[in-house]
């Protein structure tokens, strides 16, 4: 019997226990051994319970303009069986104390809250904005661009650094083309206009829609962390390893064939693996490290900036804070799945209400509401370095301010800290493209995933390039030039294939 190819892959995340599972799916040739420094699976997408409720580390829809990851999710979890749900995306932006539509647009609602003469200056500024395009240096370009001046000041500007900690100048406009991409003002106005009309029946596939605009989403009843731990369940039953609390500390080329792993357990306990291939999801600022890259592409890789997060788990009594709070925030509680928090006076920048994600992540959906406070901040700041008794006090006196509570209905909290959870456009990223080529250079080293790539990518992104890693290893394929352009490159191209057809075809596209 021959022997396997054994492929490392680094982090037990979207990324890469997806790759591990389609390794075993496609192919007996290749033994998939998954290294996790944490004692759960999932990465960001993991769940976390806490007395009965579960926490949704970032909420994360299930939702892909690619059918493909969508009949991937209902093979592990089924919409029939019960265990994916079908939801609907209710969310708004808390800004002036009031709640507006999400995403952005000039509705009824909207213009009422802004009055006449701000609404005017709104459109006015649009126009301008349409009529005279910046050059998309910064993401504040990229923006105002897409939304005009007046409401980009109003909606984007002070909610980017809450959530950044740069003021949107500062940002490469490619974070807007990772993120936003083709979503602006008319666009938001065109899906608001439709809504007006008798809907026809939703899909879960809305190919020409922007991701921020979908209406229809599905989740896991339990939560992302369910799907992640069947896929890792599922891993070992077909022969793949996964090695919880343990740490890739070295990566050494040993020739043209094969890498010198190190690990390290929790209790810094040390071995060696010696593997055909590796597919790293694991902060490339790590990994460069690991490979003790010299010079400049060690400099650039160990300054690039990621923003940290930080979740309360708080539990609220829910018959108190219908007598405390008024009828409209109570409404917006008990049916929106998230609430952006744009005002300047507090540090909280958004607000979870699990119960509505699925009434399963909570233990009393009846009688209580099970909300996630999030803030981004960085590790060593003083928001991360707060103990957790500070910081849920902290938390709460924020909620109170807003008037969401009053206070005594909290019941419960519980503090999460996640570092490294977005990779962030600033600082040394303006010269990634050096860490990339060296790490091109080495062949059969697969760079996935969101922090595996430093691109802030959505989960079926993260996935994308997971399948491309494993297509490139069975195929035999050491160029990554492709894994690299996952969600970076494809609308451009589309974009431009889709322009040389209209020359080349005439009057077909008429």
């Amino acid at each position: 019997m021959r022997e396997k190819k054994k492929v490392l892959i680094i982090g037990a995340g979207v990324a890469g226990l997806t790759s591990a599972l389609e390794l075993l799916r496609r192919s007996d040739d290749y033994l998939p051994i998954v290294i996790e420094q944490e004692s759960k699976v999932g990465g960001l997408a993991r769940t976390v319970t806490y007395k009965g409720n579960s926490i949704d580390m970032g909420g994360h829809r299930f939702f892909s303009k690619d059918e493909r990851i969508v009949n991937w999710w209902l093979q592990i979890l089924s919409v029939e069986q019960g265990d994916m749900l079908i939801r609907e995306r209710q969310s708004h932006i808390f800004f002036k104390r009031k709640f507006f539509d999400y995403p952005i647009t000039l509705g009824k609602k909207t213009l009422a809250h802004m009055g006449l003469k701000e609404s005017i200056k709104v459109s006015i500024s649009y126009i301008v904005a349409k009529l005279k395009k910046r050059q998309e240096v910064s993401l504040e370009d990229f923006m105002i661009n897409r939304f005009g001046k007046v409401l980009y000041g109003m909606f984007f500007e002070d909610y980017t650094y809450k959530v950044w900690g740069k003021h949107p100048s500062e940002i490469d406009a490619s974070w807007g083309i990772q993120r936003i991409k083709g979503l602006s003002l008319s666009k938001a106005l065109w899906n608001a206009f439709l809504s007006l009309f008798p809907k026809r029946k939703k899909v879960l596939l809305e190919q020409h829609k922007e991701t921020s605009l979908i209406e229809q989403f599905i989740y896991p009843k339990y939560g992302p962390g369910q799907l992640w731990q069947k896929v890792a369940e599922e891993i070992t039953l077909s022969g793949g390893i996964i090695k919880l609390n343990t740490k890739v500390t070295g990566v050494r080329p040993q020739n043209e064939d094969s890498y010198k792993v190190e690990i390290t357990t929790a209790e810094g306990k040390q071995d060696y693996i010696t593997v055909d291939y590796i597919i790293s999801s694991m902060p490339i600022k790590d990994l460069v490290l690991a490979m003790q890259a010299k010079g400049e592409v060690a400099r650039i890789a160990q300054e690039l900036p990621y923003r940290d997060f930080i979740t309360v788990g708080m539990l609220i009594d829910k018959e108190a804070l219908h007598r405390h709070i008024s009828s409209v925030s109570f409404e917006r509680l008990m049916q929106d799945n998230w609430i952006y928090i744009q005002e300047k006076d507090v540090r909280l920048g958004r607000l979870q209400v699990f119960n509505n994600w699925s009434p399963y992540l909570a233990q009393n959906t009846e009688n209580t509401l099970w909300l996630g406070l999030e803030y981004f901040c960085e590790e060593g700041d003083e928001l991360w370095c707060m103990s957790d008794e500070s910081f849920i006090s902290f938390a709460k006196e924020e909620l109170t301010k807003l008037g969401l509570i009053q206070g005594d209905e909290v019941l419960d909290a519980i503090r999460y800290k996640v570092p490294k959870a977005y990779p962030a456009y600033f600082g040394s990223y303006k010269e990634f493209d050096k860490v990339r080529a060296y790490l091109e250079s080495f062949d059969k080293l697969y760079c996935v995933g969101r922090n595996g790539q430093h691109h802030y990518n959505n989960m079926d992104h993260s996935m994308k390039t997971a399948f491309v890693a494993v297509e490139n290893i069975l195929a035999n394929k050491t160029e990554t030039a492709e894994l690299w352009d996952v969600n970076v490159e494809q609308v451009y191209h589309e974009t431009k294939k889709k322009e040389k057809r209209n020359v080349n075809e005439g009057n077909c596209y008429q």
